[in-house]
């Protein structure tokens, strides 16, 4: 007596999960897009916030002032720049807002971001600067994708709140 044994697949079976695999992946992609917006949004909404952070922890910790400001070429402060080309955090001992050689330290770098717009509105438009007890001015940053967004507000006090924003 022999006994066969089939190894495979019939044709029919092939073709519906295919089309099985073929009808989840539809409705799955839309979900997992916005997935990807949601949470490069939120990683760059934290990038900022810890820039925020950490130049109010060092204006505190160096007892002078630390100003963050707007700059794609990561040496100096540009007007002409939008915050989403980037920004770097210093030490600001000279003449507010400009990084002065000799007198202001350069602490940390930011790249640009991708895929989104920051404005720093009429509050911070080139820079934001803490003083040695931690104050700064009060503003609201708008961070915004496509169809998602979010606000980092900042209270008189320094300390910065992070909102969901419906649209943008």
């Amino acid at each position: 007596m022999f006994v066969t044994i089939n190894k495979g697949f019939t044709l029919v079976e092939l073709i519906i999960t295919i089309a099985i695999a073929s009808i989840l992946i539809t409705i799955a992609a839309p979900s997992y897009q916005s997935l990807v917006v949601q949470s490069r949004l939120s990683t760059q909404a934290n990038q900022l916030a810890t820039s925020f952070h950490y130049a109010r922890s060092e204006a505190i910790k160096r007892g002078m002032r630390v100003t963050v400001c707007k700059s794609s070429n990561g040496a100096t402060c540009v007007d002409a720049d939008s915050w989403q080309d980037g920004w770097i955090v210093f030490s600001d001992g000279g003449t507010t807002g400009t990084v002065d050689a000799g007198t202001d330290q350069l602490l940390r770098v930011f790249d640009g971001l991708k895929g989104s717009t920051l404005n720093g509105g009429s509050s911070f438009g080139n820079f934001i600067s803490y003083q040695p007890n931690g104050r700064s001015r009060n503003g609201t940053f708008s961070l915004c994708n496509s169809s998602h967004g979010r606000s980092i507000v900042i209270n008189i006090s320094g300390r910065l709140s992070v909102r969901d924003v419906p649209s943008c």
